[in-house]
């Protein structure tokens, strides 16, 4: 098996219980024989159920109306093409690649809530780039939560990437700061710094992402360089939610969907491109190293209609 099909497996597998219940109402749906109304409505009731969301769903039916009626379809299996053509034009956007640029140091600043995976995130990124070759600093800078110190330092150990950290309860944007002063003296190419998820104090989370960028900023000129979304694929459409919070308050460069192996409702994926106009980057499709892959729309579209 080359590279690029092994990839494409784990990524079939990944999507297994999204793809399972998709492919299963699918062939129902187009195996009853005509095109008409119900078939319509049964092909929405499943984008829903999949969890692309009420407003992709009937934006995508509507395109597939408009295909049936110019190119007069006649088969019912001529209309999953014509689906697969509707949901990839909605999710292929331009800049869905991960860049990392020239910046000495490039800065990658990961936000989310606590649970989304962000911390996973940060160190399967981090030892990306490692074996790619470049040199990769992390900031410890969720430090209002102990744990997330902690488990840094394992990925740090794993990956042998060092981590610049304080002790529990510091001013994030001291390690910030640090870890910045550090990244640029010793010529680091990449520095991924890990924000806040909760606060356990009064000062309101969304405040302490301004501040931690305009700290970054002052330091490194358009720095962060990206301002990447962790969000957890299993929360459905409470990920749009959160997704147009942390947009307001500092702007998302890309989004990183994860645990989409552990949801039926990967569909969230094109809801959230529709309805954010963010791109998402970076995939979680399982707990190994490598199952962070970068996001590659024609081929979450083949994966996910698989038969």
């Amino acid at each position: 098996m080359n590279e690029k099909r092994g990839v494409f497996e784990r990524l079939k597998f990944g999507l297994s219980k999204t793809r399972t219940g998709f492919i299963t109402g699918l062939t129902r749906i187009i195996g009853r024989g005509k095109i008409d109304e119900e078939l319509f409505e049964e092909l929405e009731e499943l984008l829903i159920t999949a969890d692309v969301g009420v407003h992709s769903a009937s934006k995508i039916l509507s395109g597939l109306r408009e295909d049936v009626k110019i190119n007069k379809l006649k088969e019912p299996g001529d209309v999953e093409q014509c689906l697969k053509d509707r949901i990839l034009k909605i999710i292929k956007q331009d800049n869905y690649s991960l860049s990392i640029k020239d910046y000495n140091p490039f800065v990658i600043m990961v936000i989310g809530v606590n649970g989304s995976g962000k911390t996973t995130t940060i160190g399967k990124l981090a030892s990306k780039y490692r074996r790619e070759g470049k040199k990769v600093l992390i900031a410890a800078g969720d430090t209002f939560r102990a744990a997330a110190i902690e488990q840094l330092e394992i990925w740090g150990n794993r990956s042998g990437c060092p981590v610049i950290k304080h002790q529990s309860g510091a001013d994030p944007s001291a390690v910030i700061y640090d870890a910045i002063q550090s990244a640029k003296h010793r010529g680091y190419d990449l520095m991924i710094a890990d924000t806040a998820g909760r606060l356990h104090t009064k000062v309101n989370l969304m405040e302490e992402m301004k501040k931690i960028k305009r700290v970054m900023n002052r330091e490194i000129s358009g720095a962060p360089h990206e301002i990447l979304l962790v969000l957890d694929a299993t929360t459905g459409q409470n990920a749009i939610s959160q997704a147009k919070l942390f947009n307001e308050a500092v702007g998302i460069t890309g989004i990183a969907l994860t645990k989409l192996d552990g949801t039926a409702k990967g569909g969230v994926v094109i809801s959230i491109i529709d309805e954010l106009k963010i791109p998402v980057k970076l995939i979680g499709i399982g707990e190994e190293i490598d199952d962070l892959k970068e996001f590659e729309p024609e081929e979450f579209v083949e994966a996910l209609f698989e038969r």
